[in-house]
């Protein structure tokens, strides 16, 4: 494949609202792949695209070959997520099995996240090596606020996501499949490669949804734990358990957004279920890697005094005082533009509440300036560390204790 100017190549950045990457290794890695227009057809084996993980093959005769059942994918007063059971039980059907959805996919027919199509019996993905955007950020970005404070990650998406949310704030990439974007030509080595020469301590794997990209993700950070890089996935947690146990024993941190604490919420507003997030956070948390929470609290959506309450005792009764939560500000974007952001009132409150049910360390989200972006040690009050923005400017610790009065502070910080 051809590659593009330096010059194109930044220029490209720029317009994508991507920072513009100046050390050689990205650029020398990482190409443009294709020209950005959406194509009218997909080849037979488009580059990108490699066999997925996790499905199962149902056969070529319908309920009696491959014990396909429309009950178990809708109801008859919901509109079905495929399109099987509106034709002929004819062809080789594939189940997914990465995420909740368990999408049942006739020949050519590709899953709610865009990126995984049927073809001749078997699931394949379209994103391999194949990501819409690439960044470098501060860590607390993401947000990880007990995780390497004070570093960079090297941050990269590919098209697609399993949930559908009004307020997304990266629809523009993860409602659109990935012919529909202009994309780079990043096969697992070259992401590597690209993070050591950005002087990057880790990968994060973000912007839109890990999970449908979950092949890249997997390869990308087998490779770089061998090269000395830590791995950060940034993801709603709709995802199965097999899956994400394996995923589990080759990351090093996963934030998880619980994006509300009751189904209809989900259902409605989010295009997916909570009980699978509930047992992704169980997991994850039981697997030992580093969780963080954040909520989107949602003005007149989620922001319910009494749902954030169980959203809090749920959190502190299932993974304990540890783990950080964070209630972050909505702002209106994408089909919820007609709701206010949510007033910071309603933050604080939130996490007043959540301070006095016993969590030991809660911030405010989208909130510059404000006090709920530092942490203190919980033991005897001191802010151990300070944030500017997405920014740490004073960590006050030793070896992961508190540098006042030597607590222990839950986090991975070196």
């Amino acid at each position: 494949m051809e590659g593009v100017t330096r010059r194109t190549f930044i220029k490209g950045l720029a317009g994508a609202g991507l920072c513009a990457l100046g050390a050689g290794a990205l650029w020398a890695d990482l190409k443009w792949a294709g020209d950005g227009a959406a194509a009218e057809g997909v080849p037979s084996l488009p580059e990108h695209t490699r066999e997925a993980m996790y499905y199962d093959g149902l056969g070529a005769s319908g309920i009696a070959g491959g014990g396909l059942d429309c009950s178990s994918c809708h109801t008859p007063a919901e509109p079905s997520r495929t399109l099987y059971c509106h034709v002929p039980h004819q062809g080789s059907y594939v189940r997914c099995g990465l995420c909740p959805h368990r999408c049942v996919l006739a020949e050519g027919e590709r899953g709610t996240c865009r990126v995984r199509e049927n073809r001749g019996g078997k699931l394949y993905t379209f994103v391999y090596g194949n990501p819409c955007a690439v960044q470098v950020d501060p860590i607390e970005k993401k947000p990880f606020f007990h995780f390497l404070p004070g570093t960079t990650a090297f941050s990269l998406a590919t098209a697609g996501c399993s949930l559908s949310c009004k307020y997304c704030q990266n629809h523009d990439i993860s409602q659109h499949a990935p012919e529909e974007l202009q994309s780079y030509d990043a096969p697992p080595e070259a992401i590597v490669s690209a993070s050591a020469g950005q002087g990057a301590q880790s990968i994060a794997y973000t912007y839109s949804e890990p999970m449908v990209f979950y092949e890249y993700m997997l390869d990308t950070a087998r490779l770089a734990r061998r090269a000395g890089l830590r791995n950060a996935v940034v993801s709603a947690g709709f995802v199965n358990s097999e899956p994400l146990r394996e995923l589990c024993r080759t990351v090093d941190a996963i934030k998880i957004d619980l994006k509300g604490n009751n189904e209809d919420f989900y259902r409605e507003v989010c295009g997916g279920m909570l009980e699978p997030v509930l047992a992704a956070i169980q997991t994850i948390h039981e697997m030992g890697v580093h969780l963080e929470i954040v909520n989107l609290v949602v003005p007149s959506l989620n922001d319910d005094p009494a749902e954030l309450r169980a959203l809090v005792e749920w959190v502190l009764d299932t993974v304990g005082p540890d783990v950080p939560l964070h209630f972050s500000r909505f702002h209106p974007n994408y089909q919820l533009m007609n709701l206010p952001p949510t007033p910071v009132e309603t933050l604080e409150t939130a996490r007043q509440a959540a301070l006095d049910a016993g969590l030991h360390y809660v911030y405010l989200g989208n909130v510059p300036g404000h006090e709920g972006n530092h942490t203190y040690c919980p033991d005897c009050g001191q802010m151990i560390v300070q944030r500017a923005g997405m920014a740490t400017t004073a960590i006050h610790m030793v070896d992961g204790r508190c540098g006042y009065c030597d607590a222990p502070i839950a986090g991975v910080w070196r």
